[in-house]
């Protein structure tokens, strides 16, 4: 059996406690999360402006991977460096091409609630099948104000909404805010942390929450493999390596963690590398996508820093493991393409079963 045929399961949120003692997911939406969500990077030609026909080969791409659904425009998107104007074309361009065929995140990131509240609608308006919104973390501000906020946010829009919650210097958001939220407004559905050593926030908040609120792990899926058993929903990415983490979330939810761990393995010292520094990360998706041949621009918007000889002697190591990997496993360089299996393939070895 090949990697790719064992990657079935069912859609799901809400969540009830099953006699096992994990989670089971239970109810209809329209609107679900069960694996990979990529954040989509925007590409840019030579004179840094947004070249359309780039990122609508990124979204081919992303169709192809196994992805749940797919976001922008975010930190991975370098959202920060987008004009307002910008950032909601990247949203209609989107939605317009995908046609339906992959739920699109819109990613709205402000702290000015009054900006927020325009932004979600405007979301909505142009199409989105769900809104990310990070918490508002310039200056410190308790749960009080932050529920404020939210309830503002939320009562501008119908769809699902996504709260993204980074913050190093702090405590994120507690179990306790999020069921509050959640009773409010139901359509607050997914939250999505980025901390290490989570693993008992994760199970606190389904508890309170009675699984009605997904978890979703960030920072690049690298606490994925430890998440998947306490129940998280899914994972946003980068698009570069988001199909074989795909693969690799799938058979981690099937139980085998053993050809799950085979797969991340292979990917773990990207994440790592890449996370190192937010621009550099930029630097290296972009040349892990042109190494995919998925497309041939790689220009990160100024301000931006420069690589040193050691950083891009490395990435070009790196996307050569990671084209090694995809190889071995027998999945496309590039989905699109439709490319074979490559004859010596561990797919066509039979060494994943």
């Amino acid at each position: 059996m090949t990697i790719a045929s064992r990657h079935t399961c069912e859609a799901h949120t809400p969540l009830s406690r099953a006699r096992s003692g994990g989670w089971r997911y239970i109810g209809l939406s329209k609107f679900q999360i069960d694996g990979i969500v990529p954040v989509i990077p925007t590409p840019f030609d030579a004179d840094e402006e947004i070249d359309w026909a780039a990122l609508r080969s990124l979204l081919d791409f992303a169709a192809g991977a196994d992805v749940g659904a797919v976001c922008l425009p975010a930190y991975a998107s370098e959202f920060y460096k987008l004009t307002e104007a910008e950032r909601r074309e990247a949203i209609v361009v989107t939605v317009d091409h995908v046609r339906g065929k992959t739920p699109v995140i819109a990613q709205v990131n402000y702290p000015s609630t009054l900006q927020a509240a325009r932004s979600v609608r405007e979301a909505q308006k142009d199409g989105a099948s769900a809104v990310c919104c990070a918490v508002p973390r310039m200056f410190s501000l308790d749960e009080g104000a932050l529920l404020k906020h939210f309830d503002r946010v939320l009562q501008a829009i119908d769809i699902p909404l996504i709260i993204q919650d980074f913050n190093p210097g702090g405590s994120s958001v507690s179990p306790r805010f999020v069921a509050e939220l959640h009773r409010t407004h139901p359509h607050f559905r997914y939250v999505k942390l980025e901390e290490p050593l989570m693993s008992k926030k994760v199970e606190a908040i389904l508890q309170e929450t009675s699984g009605a609120v997904g978890v979703i792990e960030g920072w690049g899926g690298m606490f994925m493999l430890e998440l998947i058993p306490c129940g998280i929903c899914g994972v946003m990415s980068g698009l570069g390596i988001s199909d074989i983490l795909a693969c690799a979330f799938r058979l981690a939810k099937d139980g085998d963690s053993d050809h799950a761990y085979e797969l991340f393995q292979g990917v773990l010292p990207q994440i790592v590398f890449c996370l190192q520094n937010l621009e550099l990360y930029h630097h290296a998706e972009k040349l892990l996508l042109e190494a995919r041949g998925i497309v041939s621009g790689t220009v990160v918007r100024q301000a931006t820093r420069t690589l040193f000889e050691n950083e891009a002697r490395h990435i070009r190591f790196l996307n050569t493991k990671i084209l090694n990997l995809l190889d071995h496993f027998g999945l496309p360089r590039n989905p699109v393409r439709k490319a074979t299996v490559a004859p010596g393939s561990a797919v066509m070895k039979g060494t994943v079963a």
